[in-house]
């Protein structure tokens, strides 16, 4: 395995002019750091992260702040994360936000205090501040949504499409009084799967939209639904923006004797283990979880290894998965 000096040796510098030009630092001249690299590629030369974090005296942990454990979305992006990190050398310590700015503030400082090397977080609303983290070199990204007060590293999944691919689904069953339960207002995929809904009435030519927020739990959830089918105008079909509320929606539907497809369609972000063992199947928007766990943990691990300082976003695709629940039936 080649080592520091096998490529310093190979380039015609110093040991330390190859950590300099391999973490990126400006004071190496272009064509010198450009030399380095080469010969580091030439050796098949990779820094040895573990033992980089310990000189700058971080631990080999990254830190990962989700908003929901108890959601299998982010139990999925988990996985994902721990997957990539484990083959890197990294353990990740799990922090569950609770859709609470205050505890995840704690949890940021906890992760500054600690010195992991690294953040993933999915950012609880608009106060979210890693301003702190940055300032102390430690790379940051976002997952599902983004950092509302400055631009970064980020992993998301275009939702507001998927809700309108989801709404014109069940216009093209026939359903027309289509209503949204969406989470809080500030909370972006909340924002962006409501928009998702209007994109699709609008071009449809239907100018009444009906949707209820509620926390992003199945209480919520039951709550809002159950305003909205017991208003003189109840909805023919909801769009429900996380499996976690379609539980409470189906809830409510169980209260009214309501069977979705043939009496309500229902459309629900997350395609989690129990939506085809409920009658009938629950019809789905699946989004790549695991996947965005994997690429994030990527990022960050490229970060951590003094990659390029300009942001990156990544947005994967979601896609429908129908299924007998927004089936309209006789």
């Amino acid at each position: 395995m080649a080592t520091i000096s096998d490529v310093a040796a190979r380039a015609g510098v110093s040991t330390a002019t190859v950590s300099r030009a391999l973490n990126g630092k400006s004071t190496v001249d272009p064509a010198l750091a450009a030399k380095v690299r080469a010969a580091a590629a030439e050796l098949g030369y990779h820094p040895n992260a573990l033992a980089r974090n310990l000189r700058r005296q971080e631990t080999a942990v990254l830190a990962l702040i989700i908003s929901d454990v108890e959601n299998p979305f982010f139990t999925a992006i988990a996985r994902g994360v721990e997957d990539i990190a484990q083959t890197a050398g990294y353990s990740v310590v799990l922090c569950n936000s609770d859709e609470n700015e205050e505890k995840e503030s704690r949890y940021l400082d906890v992760a500054l205090q600690e010195r992991v090397a690294g953040v993933i977080i999915s950012p609880t609303g608009r106060s979210t501040d890693v301003s702190v983290l940055r300032n102390r070199g430690t790379p940051v990204v976002a997952v599902d949504r983004p950092l509302p007060t400055e631009p970064g590293d980020q992993v998301l999944v275009d939702t507001r499409r998927a809700a309108r691919e989801a709404t014109e689904h069940l216009l093209a069953e026939g359903y027309r009084h289509i209503a949204c339960v969406t989470g809080p207002e500030g909370v972006r995929t909340a924002d962006d799967r409501l928009e998702g809904y209007r994109d699709a009435l609008r071009a449809a030519g239907i100018t009444t939209e009906l949707f209820r927020r509620s926390e992003l739990r199945s209480a919520g959830a039951r709550e809002a639904t159950s305003e909205l089918l017991d208003a003189a105008e109840p909805p023919d079909a909801l769009l429900v923006i996380n499996n976690t509320m379609a539980i409470g929606a189906l809830e409510a539907f169980k209260a009214r004797g309501i069977r979705a497809g043939r009496d309500v369609g229902i459309v629900a972000f997350d395609d989690a283990p129990w939506t085809t063992l409920v009658d009938p199947p629950l019809s789905v928007v699946t989004q790549p979880a695991y996947d965005i766990g994997t690429v994030a943990a990527k990022l960050l691990l490229a970060r951590i290894g003094g990659g390029s300082d300009e942001p990156t976003a990544t947005v994967l695709e979601a896609h429908l998965v129908a299924r007998a629940s927004s089936r309209r039936t006789p």
